[in-house]
């Protein structure tokens, strides 16, 4: 439900409105004179009812029914940035109770994005960026702009859509921009991790992994975030073939998330190093590894599901005696990843599907790897 800071005329029109009363009928309900509620039509936001009158507002929107919240909530979104019936309008950007109702998407969006609800996300996204331009917004309004759009670069970044006007690294690039004008070094580096993944997911490996080397040892990031770089060093170098080294260098990433009690991070980590140990033909040390992934996982979201039955079969198929295993873990994959929307963790399965017909197994390299 809305909750109103500082009543002004503004507000006490969109909830006359709201109400469907007239502006006598609204006078009578809230027990005060006719005259008053003509100032507040009048003047918008350029008056501010008394404190006392300010709590028979707060009051009369608290005994308001869902239906009414939600117009309330419409209209005044439309009149803050509108001179309909001649309204003072002072400014083109939310109003204080719009804050709290944005910033409370994002939670939500975090939320859905780690079920990979994309529909559900893009549209609560959608909703507010599409409302505001970031000239138009102070602080506090393009922080949570930046925000949204991060998140909307992790969602086309989950479902595969990475370059272009409408991609993960627009996305980025928007948002990495409004963090710099707001000068705040953790999320601008934040945002230089996440572009360094779409470029190794864009098979761009030797730069990827030059971009996460520089970010492994980067002060502005938390110790977490430096350990995921390191991580993704390995899987940058892993892609391209350096896979004894690509093992070290993960092994020293997992000891960080031990020491971090980062659960997640140090099982998806394990699904890395699987990987390498693949790579480099050792298939037994593979399986134990990508096991240790499986049994630890915290998360059972899809996408989490997808990347370590991806992972399994890329290892079963390696092998003559389990390639059938590995097809249907693959089959298995591709379902789940098919019925979410994930198009990257798909073109990655086809891809091992497709290398490991008539290859000698242990030497397949996919270069569409399912990322953490």
């Amino acid at each position: 439900m809305a909750t109103v800071h500082l009543w002004t005329g503004l507000e006490a029109h969109a909830l006359r409105r709201a109400l469907r009363m007239s502006v006598r009928a609204f006078a009578d309900h809230l027990g005060v004179a006719v005259r008053t509620v003509s100032k507040w039509e009048k003047l918008g936001a350029g008056t501010e009812p008394r404190p006392d009158t300010q709590a028979i507002l707060d009051v009369a929107l608290g005994r308001a029914d869902a239906a009414a919240h939600l117009r309330f909530e419409t209209l005044l979104s439309e009149l803050s940035r509108s001179t309909e019936i001649g309204l003072r309008v002072t400014t083109a950007g939310p109003r204080l109770w719009e804050y709290e109702t944005w910033a409370d998407d994002l939670d939500r969006v975090v939320v859905a994005l780690s079920r990979q609800s994309f529909s559900f996300a893009e549209n609560l996204l959608t909703r507010w960026l599409a409302r505001y331009s970031p000239r138009d917004l102070d602080d506090r309004g393009l922080y949570l702009f930046a925000r949204s759009t991060t998140l909307l670069g992790d969602l086309h970044r989950d479902q595969g859509t990475l370059l272009g006007p409408l991609s993960a690294r627009h996305n980025y690039i928007d948002a990495h921009s409004a963090f710099t004008q707001l000068d705040i070094p953790r999320r601008v580096a934040q945002l230089d991790l996440s572009l360094a993944v779409v470029t190794e997911m864009s098979g761009k490996l030797d730069a990827a992994a030059h971009q996460y080397e520089s970010l492994a040892v980067d002060d502005r990031l938390s110790r977490r975030d430096r350990a995921r770089a390191r991580l993704w060093v390995g899987t940058a170098l892993s892609k391209g073939g350096e896979h004894d080294y690509a093992a070290r260098v993960m092994t020293v990433a997992i000891r960080d998330f031990e020491d971090l009690n980062e659960p997640d991070d140090w099982s998806a980590a394990h699904q890395k190093l699987a990987l390498a140990r693949r790579g480099a033909g050792d298939l037994n040390g593979a399986l134990a590894l990508i096991d240790v992934a499986r049994s630890t996982a915290v998360s059972d979201a899809p996408l989490q599901r997808v990347r370590l039955d991806t992972a399994y079969g890329h290892i079963l198929i390696s092998d003559p005696a389990t390639v059938d295993d590995g097809l249907k873990t693959l089959e298995r994959a591709a379902q789940v990843a098919t019925k979410v929307g994930l198009v990257h963790q798909l073109r990655a399965i086809e891809d091992i599907r497709r290398l490991s017909q008539g290859a000698d197994a242990p030497a397949v390299t996919v270069i569409r790897e399912i990322h953490e």
